[in-house]
């Protein structure tokens, strides 16, 4: 079994706050016009087909034990669910706003990692937790008058995606990363296929699986390319990292999607939400900084001689 490394997670999530977004802000500019459906393909085809060569070239062994495959098929199952209703969200909320209302699944991630996987919860993690969804409070711009019952779809992201970070914590030491996305995106793919065959003549927009138009490929290629990179990232997090420690550094998501939502929609942010974000990022680089204070050895305590 592989040690906890929680720096190295911790960088790895920061990449997972990077590319994330990124997937998030390709989806939002067709997510109205697109069924569900198939941008959850696009998403799942390039999760299968990217760690191919690596596996491949590596000689990686894709075998995995029946306790695994139960739990990547209950994986597949929701993570279709979180990014199908992240997907939706997106036709109705800005960018920032989406996100930032699913930012109540780190508080979800840490109630879940202690009660489940027994994993500690200390002062210095919540209260950094605890200021960083103080920050999220001041992002959320939208009123759930006008914008309706769409606002609580990222609120079923952020259980569903809570649920998938420990499901992936339970496998992540056990079978190999890079596998793990292949084999995902695959199953999922059959999930996806299973259902468009089973429910497409429902009439239901949503469930058609269709070719999308040829203007529209270059995006879903973005949609996949960065999502596999996210998801990647996320794997190896969770792999050197328990779920407490990286729940505040999650955050850092929420101010890189404002800034891609200003620039690709112009939703800038008004003075509340820039204070909000410079409040969450503070509270992501605090967790860092406590990770080092934590992990650093002093010099003199290792060459100090035992007391005679």
């Amino acid at each position: 079994m592989i040690k906890d490394r929680p720096l190295v997670g911790i960088m790895f999530m920061l990449g997972f706050c990077l590319f994330a977004p990124m997937s998030d802000a390709a989806t939002k500019t067709i997510a109205s016009a697109t069924p569900l459906i198939v941008l959850l393909y696009a998403r799942y085809v390039a999760q299968w087909l990217m760690p191919l060569p690596v596996i491949l070239m590596t000689g990686r062994r894709i075998v995995m034990s029946r306790r695994v495959l139960r739990i990547l098929l209950l994986r597949g199952l929701v993570h279709i669910g979180g990014l199908a209703a992240m997907f939706a969200a997106f036709r109705f909320l800005p960018l920032a706003d989406a996100i930032a209302i699913a930012f109540v699944f780190p508080f979800i991630q840490l109630l879940l990692g202690h009660l489940f996987l027994g994993e500690q919860v200390g002062i210095r993690r919540l209260s950094a937790c605890s200021v960083g969804f103080l920050g999220t409070l001041l992002i959320i711009q939208p009123s759930f008058a006008e914008v309706g019952l769409p606002a609580l779809l990222p609120l079923l992201v952020a259980l569903l995606f809570a649920l998938l970070v420990l499901m992936t914590r339970q496998i992540a030491k056990e079978y190999d990363p890079v596998c793990l996305q292949s084999t995902s995106g695959l199953i999922c793919l059959v999930m996806l296929t299973a259902a468009g065959i089973g429910l497409g003549n429902t009439g239901i927009f949503d469930l058609q699986l269709t070719l999308p138009p040829a203007e529209n490929w270059g995006t879903l290629v973005l949609i996949g390319f960065f999502g596999t990179l996210a998801h990647i990232a996320m794997t190896y997090a969770v792999r050197f990292a328990p779920s407490t420690t990286l729940a505040p550094m999650q955050y850092v998501e929420i101010p890189i999607a404002t800034f891609l939502g200003w620039l690709f929609f112009q939703d800038l942010p008004d003075g509340m939400a820039a204070a909000g974000i410079l409040i969450t990022v503070s509270a992501g680089l605090a967790v860092i900084y406590f990770e080092h204070s934590a992990n650093r050895v002093r010099p003199d305590t290792r060459s100090k001689p035992p007391a005679a």
